[in-house]
C-alpha cells in the first residue's frame, strides 16, 4: 500500500517536469498523509495539464460521507476497472500524483520500521492516480484522489508486497488520455528504486520536515 508520501521539489520543477502550463505555488512536505491536501495533475479539457490541490482519499460521487475517504486512500490495479468505486473515475478521471518518494513499513518485532523508498537517479516522479468530486448535503464540493497499488518489484517485497503504481515521463499522457491503460499499472523494473530505513518520527504525522529522509538504523526509536 502506499500510506506516507513526500513532494518536496519546488513549484518550478514540478511545472517543467510535468509541462505545466503555469508555476504552481507548492510548499515542500516530508510526511503527505491521508486526508490531507496535496497537488495532483490532471488532464485540462484543452489537451494540457494542470495541477489542482485535492484531498487523500476518494469519495465517490454517490457516496454519503466524506469519512469513505480514509478507506480509499490507495486502489488495487488489478480491481479498479470493475470495483464500483473506482469503476467511473478510471474511465474519466484519471491523474499523476508527483512525489519524490513513499514511506513503507516492515513489521520488525513487535514494532515496524519505517523505510523510504525513491526512485533512483530522479528527484521527481508520478504516482497513478484517480480523482472525484464529492458534493456535500450543503453544497460543498471537495476533489479527492487514490494512490493506485500494483505488486511490489524486488526492492520492495522484502518490505512489503505492494506499492505505488509509478507512471514514467514517457507514459504521461497515456496514462491520463488513453482509453485503457491498464498495461501502464505493472511494477517498476528491479534496481530502480533506493530503500533504506529512516527514524520512526515518520509516525507522528504533525512530523513534517527534511530531517524524515536521513538513514536511520533499524529500531531507532528517535521521535
Amino acid at each position: 500500500m502506499c500510506g506516507r508520501y513526500v513532494l518536496a521539489s519546488p513549484g518550478e520543477a514540478i511545472a517543467e517536469h510535468f509541462r505545466l502550463a503555469a508555476t504552481p505555488d507548492v510548499a515542500p512536505h516530508y510526511n503527505i498523509a491521508p486526508t490531507q491536501v496535496a497537488p495532483v495533475i490532471r488532464a485540462t479539457r484543452d489537451g494540457g495539464r494542470e495541477l489542482v490541490a485535492m484531498r487523500w482519499g476518494l469519495v465517490p460521487g454517490w457516496a454519503d460521507d466524506l469519512a469513505i475517504g480514509v478507506r480509499m486512500i490507495n486502489a488495487r490495479a488489478e480491481t479498479i476497472a470493475t470495483k464500483p468505486a473506482f469503476r467511473a473515475a478510471f474511465r474519466h478521471r484519471r491523474c499523476l500524483i508527483p512525489a519524490n518518494g513513499f514511506y513503507e513499513w516492515k513489521p520488525a518485532g513487535k514494532r515496524k520500521q519505517p523505510y523510504f523508498c525513491r526512485l533512483g537517479g530522479q528527484a521527481l516522479f508520478a504516482m497513478a492516480g484517480l480523482w472525484e468530486e464529492w458534493r456535500s448535503p450543503d453544497g460543498e464540493v471537495v476533489k479527492t484522489y487514490t494512490v493506485i497499488t500494483t505488486d511490489a518489484n524486488a526492492e520492495m517485497k522484502a518490505i512489503h508486497d505492494r506499492m505505488p503504481a509509478i507512471i514514467l515521463p514517457g507514459a504521461y499522457a497515456s496514462w491520463l488520455t488513453a482509453p485503457d491503460p491498464t498495461p501502464l499499472l505493472v511494477p517498476l523494473p528491479a534496481a530502480t528504486l533506493d530503500v533504506y530505513p529512516v527514524s520512526a518520527r515518520v509516525n507522528g504525522v504533525r512530523n513534517d520536515d527534511a530531517a524524515l529522509l536521513e538513514p536511520a538504523e533499524v529500531g531507532s526509536e528517535r521521535l
